[in-house]
């Protein structure tokens, strides 16, 4: 689901975004329109202050008369500011809209010059409001476009929603000193939430302006709602009506006076006609926002008072309905709001620029993902080079070998030379003995095991009993040399290839931990299988690591100690801050690559104890410390007390598919010890988002006083029925129920059934006796050849180290 609205969020971004964009620059300069103007025309709408007095309504009508005298004066509007001049409202021309309005000197009446540029802001509000269309059309998409921007605000608030909702700096801040995409995105997401009241509010009143079925229907609510207006006949242009006397409006101003004392704001409109009454709406001094105007209507031949109405007299619906447009322009919070707006109504473009830089981030990094993929298919083959193409098999776990291998893929069908690449998930012992030439990029998984996806490939292999004396093949072995067992399963299959009659093209090559020397001479050996002049001119840049524009910089925000006074090494609870981005699936990895590293030492990988929804990225730590010189591990002591809070940490979170299983509504049982908590953890916090409660946690640690770490949460979980079935063991409390395995065995007949009844089992801690004692135990439990099927089918999956 969430997919589907990053999709839809990224899609109306880019299509509406640009219109947006200059909804935004409009809006912007709307918020300041009166302060512009009155900057551009110095002694226009504001004079000199004199110590004179200020002229009233009849004087300056008697002064429009002269200075117009043959348009009629439909308004004068008056402000009671010291040097504010009077502006005088003519009446428009038949066919018009709307007539010219002119200043006139408050001491003296004097006609003042034009206003410039107010047909600039006019032509602006038209952009803003129509986007220069006619003006019903205009409202359509202008209000299509609000709904637009509300849909942007709601889905990009859905897309951020942290798991640790109450944390404010999850909501408000991000690292400024992040690079490339992480800081787009942490300036995209974070700026969205500083704005997102203003846009809603931005959006609401926009769509109740734009359609008028939205319109009507709030104001009924308001009990606002008007009558519809009968249309008036259209008066022929060119055709000026008969000119009425002009009305007296001495006694009518007295009359103004004496019942509203404190007006700050006089609107006079003038009638038509002697007998009707004069209208005159005005806000007080005191009022809460421009929009807030008591009424008058004034008998302008006797001066008596028709009718009074309050602003603070009107119902509370007619109330909320006049703080609408103030809302919109800011100036319901006076000059602070006004500055709110105008920043916010910027930050559209910004948010159309940095979506569209975001979106086409994203496209060019699928695009280099799917590079090495795709390009040893783009290139055109010899005639007859399909006929006998070499199989490119990988054994990868998490993604390494599959990444070398599309990359020798490429390469060689760059030299003309055909390639089948296919992971060993789905190969059988037949179908490779249909190549003349295959080549292995395998890894090993913990102490020499093959890779979970290979298990049922070495499993068949090792029970063919094909011959395979027609078939050349060659090995790079991945591995870490602090393993007993380096590369052990590429050794394991080296071995059974040989002994079933395979012979090798030269001799496996062992890379440790991305050994450039080694990754060289595989590449020499690529380029045997070349022709020789395509050989000579190849071009081969192999890499198991990655580049550093795949890393992003994460800031250390709080280290937290879990097992104080444990008799075992420290366990710390490393939370970092950066740009989420798309987020991760449950399960995934993270290569830290601290500063002090410098680039020749290869980065350390942890699992991630968090889910997108949490707004951090969580590691659970154990403080390493080397056997001879009793120093801090390089990564491990960095995070746990080298560094600083806020200092930068070079972040590169790693998709882990064997360790994910996707949503799934089946039972799932969590398996693990120590530090491996952190894996489990992601997974059963994800289970909760889904509201699946069928969840079995067996977690083992030395003595429940000092290591029952995130004891609060799992009991929180068990408490809500997350967690139905749960076994904490402590291997050195005398009553502590041992190790996990222990556990397993005592609880078989429950396992047994839950595996029967469809669980998925994941396990994540260490090697060294819990996952080997974890495996046995389950083959004991339901049989090695039931184990091998779970395995096969993704019900077994496994993060070990």
């Amino acid at each position: 689901m969430k997919k589907l609205w990053f999709q839809l969020h990224w899609f109306v971004g880019i299509t509406a975004g640009t219109v947006l964009m200059v909804i935004g620059l409009t809006g912007a300069l709307l918020a300041f329109r009166e302060q512009i103007l009155d900057a551009l025309n110095p002694g226009v709408r504001n004079v000199v202050v004199q110590d004179a007095p200020v002229l009233s309504p009849q004087r300056f009508a008697q002064a429009a008369r002269l200075a117009r005298p043959h348009e009629r004066v439909a308004s004068i509007i008056l402000y009671d500011t010291p040097g504010s001049s009077a502006r005088v409202g003519l009446a428009p021309a038949p066919g018009e809209r709307r007539g010219e309005t002119i200043y006139l000197n408050p001491y003296n009446g004097a006609l003042l010059p034009e206003l410039k540029y107010d047909g600039f802001f006019e032509w602006n509000e038209r952009m803003h409001r129509f986007l220069l269309m006619e003006r019903d059309t205009g409202k359509m998409f202008s209000g299509t476009l609000a709904f637009m921007l509300l849909g942007l605000t709601l889905t990009g608030l859905y897309l951020r929603w942290p798991r640790r909702v109450w944390d404010w700096r999850t909501w408000l801040t991000f690292d400024p000193r992040m690079k490339g995409r992480s800081f787009l995105w942490g300036l995209h997401s974070v700026a969205g939430t500083w704005v997102l009241v203003v846009f809603v509010m931005f959006t609401l009143s926009g769509v109740y302006w734009a359609f008028d079925p939205i319109r009507n229907m709030a104001d009924g609510w308001m009990g606002t709602l008007r009558p519809p207006r009968e249309a008036a006949a259209p008066k022929p242009k060119g055709v000026k009506p008969p000119k009425s006397e002009p009305v007296d409006l001495s006694a009518s101003w007295q009359t103004f006076e004496k019942n509203a004392p404190n007006w700050q704001m006089a609107f006079l409109r003038l009638p038509e006609r002697a007998a009707a009454p004069l209208q005159i709406l005005w806000v007080a001094k005191d009022a809460p926002h421009v929009r807030a105007r008591s009424s008058m209507s004034i008998n302008p031949q006797t001066g008596e008072l028709v009718k009074n109405e309050l602003y603070a007299d009107k119902p509370v619906g007619a109330r909320i309905q006049s703080t609408i447009y103030p809302l919109h322009i800011g100036t319901y919070f006076g000059v602070t709001g006004q500055i709110i707006v105008f920043i916010a109504a910027l930050a559209l473009p910004g948010f159309g620029i940095t979506g569209w830089m975001l979106y086409l981030d994203r496209r060019k990094q699928k695009r280099i993902a799917r590079a090495e993929r795709a390009q040893f298919a783009a290139g055109a083959l010899p005639v007859g080079a399909e006929d006998d193409p070499v199989l490119m098999a990988y054994a990868s776990q998490t993604g390494q070998a599959e990444r070398l291998a599309l990359q020798s893929a490429a390469a060689l069908q760059k030299a003309g030379v055909a390639v089948h690449v296919q992971s060993l998930e789905k190969l059988t012992p037949p179908q490779l003995g249909k190549y003349r030439r295959a080549l292995f990029v395998a890894s090993s998984f913990g102490e020499g095991e093959p890779p979970d996806s290979a298990r049922r490939f070495a499993r068949l292999l090792t029970a063919a009993r094909e011959e395979l004396k027609h078939v050349q093949y060659a090995v790079l072995a991945l591995g870490d040399r602090n393993y007993a067992q380096f590369c052990g399963f590429g050794h394991t299959l080296d071995q059974r290839l040989a002994l079933m009659g395979a012979q090798p093209l030269h001799p496996m090559i062992e890379v440790d931990n991305g050994d450039a020397g080694a990754l060289a001479r595989w590449g020499n050996a690529l380029r045997g299988l070349m022709g020789e002049g395509a050989a000579d001119a190849a071009e081969l840049a192999l890499s198991t690591a990655a580049g550093e524009a795949d890393y992003a910089s994460w800031r250390l925000e709080k280290r937290v100690l879990l097992n104080p006074g444990s008799i075992g090494l420290p366990l710390y609870e490393i939370t970092l801050r950066g740009a989420i981005g798309t987020g991760w699936r449950p399960g995934a990895l993270v290569d830290i690559w601290p500063d002090h590293y410098g680039d020749g030492v290869a980065p350390r990988r942890y699992s991630l104890a968090s889910i997108t929804q949490d707004g951090t990225l969580q590691l659970i730590v154990r403080q390493v410390r080397c056997a001879r010189s009793q120093g801090l591990g390089l990564a491990s002591g960095w995070l746990t007390d080298q560094a600083a809070i806020g200092d930068e940490v070079r972040v590169r979170v790693i998709a882990n598919p064997a360790f994910d299983a996707g949503p799934s509504s089946a039972p799932a049982i969590y398996i693990g010890n120590g530090s491996g908590l952190a894996g489990l953890r992601s997974h059963l916090r994800d289970r909760v988002l889904q509201g699946a409660r069928r969840n079995w946690l067996i977690f083992g640690e030395r003595q429940r006083e000092h290591d029952a770490i995130c004891s609060e949460e799992i009991q929180g979980l068990r408490d809500k029925g997350y967690l139905p079935e749960l076994d904490l063991v402590y291997s050195r409390d005398a009553n502590g129920g041992g190790y996990v395995q222990d556990a397993m065995r005592e609880r078989a007949a429950a396992l047994r059934a839950w595996i029967d009844d469809g669980a998925l089992i994941f396990v994540c801690g260490s090697l060294q006796g819990m996952a080997g004692g974890v495996d046995a135990a389950l083959a004991d439990i339901i049989g090695r050849t039931r184990l091998d099927q779970l395995a096969e089918a993704g019900r077994y999956r496994r993060d070990v180290y």
